[in-house]
């Protein structure tokens, strides 16, 4: 009546195994940063130019909005990166491969740079707007946690040595973490909450003009191709790290010595 699970179904995509190669990802990884980087700073130069300079003031808000340029943004990006990082947590325990445990440690540092960012502008846009710089509303209060479990998953990972077993331990409370993302982003629905509710992703037009839309989701891009960029350095070093006294490194470094 009853039948296990096949095997089949818990093996890694066989299309993806070369990724699960470090040697492979580090040279793979290194050829992209180089036009992904380039890419980043064009779009954060149109982004904050169309924020800052080309879109009109709000008819409330007057210039002081244009603080979602950047709230916004890395905003998103806090609960994105978040995903990212349990996604590969899932990956480090079912089919432990070694790339997937630096891209979850490299995660972890820029989905806590991400998440003060989006706390920081937020607190101060909230001041001039409800009064004061810090309220214990829903969303501020979740996306604080948030934070507290990017530094908890940082922490947790130096305190072991060992750093595949340091993976593991860190992949399990990366993965219990995942609880907070909808809570966060359903909060303003769930509770009477002073934060601003959804008006770009809702199921009709968005509440924002199409002049003040367009850098943003820009400036939305520029934060994507940054994060992708910066993960894909640090993952390398990451790498490095866990892999320097494998026989291709070695060569890495003969071949840079020379």
């Amino acid at each position: 009546m009853f039948k296990a699970v096949p095997t089949d179904m818990l093996r890694f995509p066989v299309w993806m195994h070369q990724f699960g190669s470090t040697s492979y990802f580090y040279h793979w990884s290194g050829r992209q940063v180089r036009w992904l980087g380039l890419l980043t700073a064009t779009l954060f130069m149109i982004g904050l130019a169309g924020g800052l300079v080309f879109a009109p003031p709000d008819y409330q808000q007057g210039d002081s909005y244009r603080i979602i340029y950047v709230h916004v943004p890395s905003a998103w990006m806090s609960l994105f990166t978040y995903m990212v990082m349990a996604a590969a947590a899932v990956i480090v325990l079912v089919w432990r491969i070694k790339v997937a445990e630096a891209v979850m440690a490299s995660c972890a540092p820029l989905g806590a740079s991400f998440t003060l960012i989006a706390l920081v502008t937020g607190s101060l846009w909230g001041k001039p707007m409800w009064g004061t710089y810090w309220v214990w509303d829903a969303r501020l209060t979740s996306e604080l946690l948030l934070l507290f479990l990017y530094l908890g998953v940082i922490a947790l990972d130096a305190a072991i040595p060992e750093k595949r077993k340091a993976a593991r331990a860190t992949a399990l409370l990366a993965i219990v973490g995942v609880v907070n993302i909808p809570v966060i982003h359903y909060s303003v629905v769930w509770w009477n909450t002073l934060h601003q509710g959804a008006t770009i992703s809702k199921l009709d037009a968005p509440s924002i003009h199409i002049n003040m839309l367009i850098p943003l989701l820009v400036m939305t891009v520029a934060f994507m191709l940054y994060f992708l960029t910066v993960l894909l350095m640090r993952a390398r070093v990451e790498i490095l790290n866990r892999e320097k006294h494998t026989h291709w490194v070695n060569q890495l470094l003969e071949k840079a010595a020379t």
